[in-house]
């Protein structure tokens, strides 16, 4: 049967909440990914504000797809070049640009915004219509380089370990670093423009039950990569198992913390959150995620 008639039949033999489900998640990788979702696939997927609220629920489950597929490219990277030296500088670097490429720097767009803002001007109101502005200033253009040099190191870092330890470290930081964003949703008005707004549907607050969907997503991610460690009884230095599980403790910790300083920032500059803050979140609390797994083990 040909492809174009795939859509009609899997929905054909799938129950009504895995067609949602499909949905929202197909939505969600078109909306926060450049991974192409279009033709027929994009008509049966469809589309309404509403549908773009319940996909953010699978925020995190995107983080699935891109940290697989990075840490993937990394592993294969850090298997084919020489052993030692700077071949983890080297993985980091195409394994960053291969992430950076899947995502279109859909949230280093949004730190560079929410840094040209919040540095440019410390009127609420400038600073909101700084943020608008799809020209990168000095603020931005810092905040970027720091944010990738910052990235590259720490991954550099993690692969002179081991390749299983950068790997893991790249699939979890993906994937809790796109669950923190949904909870400045859930606790923060939307602000500035919403009219003219890419996160205009997610204006309206995230449901419960989207919040609940992404914490599954993101504990189902913990709870594989700690039955892994366990399987394979050995990931971390001097074959010490319990030494990469409070490594990994530490991780979620300073994400966490992270998540923690940019609300407060947010709400002291902004009293809510625009999408660019979303972005910028998702930015630092992945940086986080490396620096405390970094400074553990």
């Amino acid at each position: 049967m040909a492809w174009r008639f795939a859509p009609d039949l899997i929905a054909h033999h799938m129950p009504h909440f895995l067609r949602q489900f499909a949905r929202h998640y197909l939505l969600s990788l078109q909306f926060f990914t450049r991974i192409p979702v279009t033709g027929r696939l994009a008509a049966w997927v469809g589309y309404s504000p509403a549908m773009l609220r319940a996909s953010a629920g699978h925020f995190p489950g995107v983080g699935w797809l891109v940290g697989g597929w990075v840490a993937a490219f990394t592993a294969l990277l850090l298997a084919g070049l020489p052993e030692g030296g700077f071949s983890p500088l080297v993985a980091a670097v195409w394994g960053t640009a291969f992430g950076v490429l899947m995502t279109g720097a859909f949230h280093e767009d949004g730190l560079a915004d929410v840094f040209d803002g919040l540095g440019g001007s410390p009127d609420r109101d400038r600073a909101l219509i700084i943020m608008k502005d799809s020209r990168v200033g000095a603020f931005g253009a810092i905040a970027m380089v720091l944010a990738l040099l910052a990235k590259v190191s720490l991954l550099a870092l993690l692969g002179s370990v081991s390749s299983l330890v950068v790997c893991t470290a790249l699939f979890l930081a993906h994937v809790v670093s796109r669950t923190w964003p949904l909870f400045l949703i859930r606790l923060m008005p939307h602000v500035g423009d919403v009219a003219g707004s890419k996160s205009k549907p997610l204006a309206d607050q995230i449901s419960r039950a989207s919040l609940i969907t992404a914490l599954i997503w993101c504990g189902l991610a913990l709870a594989l990569t700690g039955y892994a460690q366990v399987a394979l009884d050995s990931i971390a230095i001097d074959d010490d198992l319990m030494a990469l599980m409070w490594a990994l403790i530490s991780a979620l910790t300073a994400s966490g913390l992270a998540f923690l300083l940019m609300w407060r920032w947010f709400w002291q500059r902004l009293q809510g959150f625009t999408g660019d803050c979303l972005g910028a979140t998702q930015q630092v609390c992945e940086l986080a995620f490396y620096l405390g797994l970094a400074v553990t083990l």
